[in-house]
C-alpha cells in the first residue's frame, strides 16, 4: 500500500554514513518495538493496533450513524491532534465539491446515508469566526463533538463556552446531541458530565494528542464524514506489522536519510503532495514531526507545501535559496481521475500536443520534472507514494509517518512524545491575561 523511495536522497549523504548509522537505527526500532526508551508510557498508539478493539470501531460506527441521520453540521471542538488528523483524513477521502444533504427536518424517512457537513472550531480564538458559526448553524440541525483531554484548553474551551450555550438556547435535546471525547476519568468536561448525560469517548492515557487520529478523536468525525474507518484503521494495523522487521523498512530508511540529513546542517523538510485532497495530511504531518523532534535545539522544522501551486509562489526559493532544504513527497499511483485534455481547433493556448493524455499523467510529468530540478538544484528528496487515495493506503501512511517520527525522536536523543515548548507561551499569555494562579 506504501512505497518509499529514497535513491534522489543518497546521494546527498556522506559516504557509507547509512550503513554506519544502521545499529544505531535498529537500536532506535527496538525501543520503539518493546517500550524501552524515553516517553514509552505514550506507545498507546501501537498499542491499540496490535490489539484492535473491534466492539469500539462498532460503537463509533453507530454513533456516526446516528449523527449522519439527525444532523446536518457536526461542529468538531479541538486543537492540535485533537482535529488535525481528522480533517487530514476527511479532506482525503471526501469530495471536493459535495452538495449539502437535505435538512433533516425537512426529510420524511432520515437516512443513514446522509453526509452532514463536518466543520471544526476551537483550534484558534477568532472572535469573527465564531460569530459567523453560529450565523451559519441557525436553522440547521446540530450536534457537537468536544475532545480535549483536561477540557481547559484554552482555545477549544472557549468555542465549547459559546457553542454549547447556543446549543442550550436552541435545542431542547441538547445533552443528547453533545459528544465528548476526553479523559477516562478526570478533567472539566467529566465533571460537567455529572450534571449531563452526554455520550462519551475515551482518550487513551497512553496516546498523546498528534498520534491520537485513529482513537475516538479522530474516528468519531471521519465516520460521520462518511468513511470506511474499518479500512482505514486495519491499513494502519497492516503497516504496523509490516514494519517490525528492521531489515529493508521504509521507515527506518527515512527517519535515517533524514536524520543523516539533519547532521549534515540541513534544517528543514518539506512535505509536498501534487493532489490537493492530500493538502491537509500537511498540517498533521507538520504536528507530528514538529512537536516530536523540535527540542533541545534540534530537529528538522516540518513545512508542508503543495504542488504545482506553490511552485508558482515558493518554488523559486526551493531551486534557488539556500541550501538547507529536504523534500519529502507524498504521491498516489492512482488519483482516481481519467479525465483527458480535448483537442481544440484553434489550439490557441498551444495544448493541443496534451491532446488525449490525462491529466493524473500530466501531474506525474510534473512531479518528475520538480523532483528532477529540485535535485539537480541541491536539495535531497525522498517519495512516499500510496497506492490510491483510499482508506487504507492512508492509514498506513499514517502509521508509517508515527514509526518514523518515533525512531528519528530516539536517533536525537530526545523524547518524542513529549511536547514542553508547548507550555512557554501558554504561560506568558495567561500571565497576560490575568489568569489566577
Amino acid at each position: 500500500m506504501l512505497h518509499l523511495d529514497t535513491q534522489h536522497a543518497q546521494p546527498f549523504l556522506a559516504g557509507g554514513a547509512l550503513d554506519a548509522l544502521q545499529p544505531r537505527l535498529k537500536d532506535a526500532h527496538t525501543q520503539v518495538l518493546q517500550g524501552t526508551g524515553a516517553g514509552s508510557e505514550f506507545l498507546g498508539w501501537r498499542d491499540l493496533l496490535l490489539d484492535p478493539n473491534d466492539a469500539l470501531l462498532e460503537d463509533i460506527e453507530a454513533t456516526a450513524a446516528e449523527i449522519r441521520q439527525k444532523a446536518d453540521v457536526l461542529v468538531c471542538i479541538g486543537i492540535g491532534g485533537s482535529y488535525l488528523g481528522a480533517k487530514a483524513v476527511i479532506d482525503a477521502l471526501t469530495p471536493y465539491l459535495q452538495t449539502p444533504p437535505t435538512p433533516a427536518a425537512e426529510t420524511e424517512t432520515p437516512s443513514a446515508d446522509r453526509t452532514p457537513e463536518v466543520l471544526f472550531a476551537g483550534h484558534h480564538m477568532s472572535g469573527a469566526y465564531v460569530r459567523e458559526l453560529l450565523q451559519y448553524l441557525e436553522g440547521k440541525s446540530v450536534y457537537l463533538n468536544v475532545i480535549s483531554k483536561s477540557g481547559t484548553t484554552l482555545e477549544p474551551a472557549l468555542s465549547f463556552r459559546f457553542l454549547r450555550q447556543w446549543l442550550e438556547a436552541t435545542f431542547d435535546d441538547a445533552d443528547d446531541r453533545i459528544i465528548i471525547t476526553t479523559d477516562p476519568t478526570s478533567g472539566a468536561l467529566n465533571e460537567l458530565r455529572k450534571a449531563h448525560p452526554y455520550k462519551k469517548y475515551e482518550i487513551p492515557r497512553n496516546v498523546g494528542g498528534r498520534f491520537s487520529v485513529l482513537t475516538p478523536v479522530g474516528l468519531l468525525p471521519i465516520a460521520v464524514a462518511g468513511v470506511d474507518i474499518r479500512s482505514l484503521f486495519y491499513g494502519a494495523v497492516e503497516q504496523c506489522k509490516a514494519l517490525e522487521p528492521a531489515a529493508e523498512n521504509p521507515a527506518l530508511a527515512y527517519a535515517g536519510i533524514r536524520y543523516l540529513l539533519h547532521e549534515q546542517d540541513y534544517a528543514v523538510d518539506t512535505l509536498a503532495v501534487f493532489e490537493p485532497r492530500l493538502n491537509s495530511i500537511g498540517g498533521w504531518w507538520q504536528q507530528l514531526f514538529g512537536e516530536s523532534e523540535g527540542k533541545e535545539g534540534k530537529g528538522l522544522f516540518p513545512a508542508s507545501v503543495q504542488y504545482s501551486t506553490d511552485l508558482h509562489s515558493l518554488g523559486q526559493y526551493v531551486q534557488d535559496g539556500q541550501r538547507f532544504l529536504l523534500e519529502t513527497f507524498l504521491l498516489v499511483a492512482d488519483d482516481g481521475g481519467d479525465l483527458r485534455v480535448p483537442d481544440s481547433d484553434e489550439n490557441l493556448d498551444g495544448l493541443n500536443y496534451l491532446s488525449g493524455k490525462t491529466m493524473q499523467e500530466i501531474n506525474r510529468k510534473a512531479y518528475e520534472g520538480t523532483r528532477k530540478a529540485h535535485v539537480e538544484g541541491g536539495v535531497p528528496v525522498m517519495t512516499v507514494t500510496l497506492d490510491a487515495v483510499a482508506a487504507a493506503p492512508l492509514g498506513a501512511a499514517l502509521y508509517f509517518f508515527e514509526h518514523a517520527v518515533a525512531v528519528s525522536g530516539y536517533l536525537l536523543e530526545v523524547n518524542p512524545f513529549n511536547q514542553p515548548g508547548v507550555e512557554a507561551y501558554k504561560k506568558e499569555m495567561f500571565s497576560l491575561l490575568g489568569k489566577p494562579s
